[in-house]
């Protein structure tokens, strides 16, 4: 399958060295994928076949949880806005939060799921796209990280999500915009991904590296 818009575990073991609230492991490790790594992703994606494409772009897409993606139903997206619709669990609350997802994306997913036509039956519509284990989707982009030569605590779908939450703001989205598709209930967990880096930056050093 041609990538859609690249042109233009179960806890524990590695699912454990992913998490934190830190950009760094305690040994200066960078969590995040850099914008290199996500390209490079983004190529291995585009050799897995549609369904394993398809999830693994959407996690790509809107830095969601394994198991919110593994989640979606039908229901789930507005083909016209190009928004799909996470549920997530938040201080024992029920919450819902819509990210926009690229248009070629919206297009594929619901050429391949045929999602306007089952989204017309009620049932048909809350049966997830992707019925697969947790251990299935981990196995999956463990083998993504893999083939696109990502290593260390970066490769798992957490260093995606991080890597998400990075780009983003370095591509200029409004900090309250990311914080709410991520699904963070506190802006200064967001915020950390401001502390990485970004192109801004390595221009001024570059200025500064000139006048030495």
């Amino acid at each position: 399958m041609t990538n859609p818009v690249a042109g233009k575990i179960s806890r524990g073991g590695a699912a454990e060295r992913c998490d934190g609230a830190s950009l760094y492991g305690a040994d200066g490790g960078r969590k995040y994928l850099n914008l290199a790594e996500r390209k490079r992703s983004l190529d291995a994606i585009a050799t897995l076949e549609p369904d394993k494409a398809l999830f693994a772009l959407t996690l790509v897409w809107t830095g969601a949880r394994v198991s919110e993606v593994l989640a979606l139903t039908p229901a789930s997206f507005q083909i016209e806005r190009g928004v799909v619709s996470f549920i997530t669990l938040k201080r024992r609350r029920l919450s819902v939060r819509e990210v926009p997802i690229p248009a070629a994306l919206m297009a594929a997913i619901n050429a391949r799921f045929e999602l306007q036509t089952v989204q017309l039956d009620l049932d048909a519509s809350r049966r997830r796209l992707w019925a697969w284990h947790r251990t299935t989707a981990w196995r999956l982009m463990k083998a993504v990280m893999q083939q696109s030569g990502v290593v260390g605590r970066p490769a798992c779908p957490r260093g995606m999500r991080h890597g998400f939450g990075v780009g983003t703001l370095q591509a200029g989205v409004p900090l309250n915009l990311v914080q709410r598709w991520l699904g963070h209930a506190r802006i200064s967990t967001t915020a950390i991904y401001a502390n990485a880096s970004g192109p801004e930056e390595q221009a001024f050093a570059a200025r500064f590296w000139q006048e030495c």
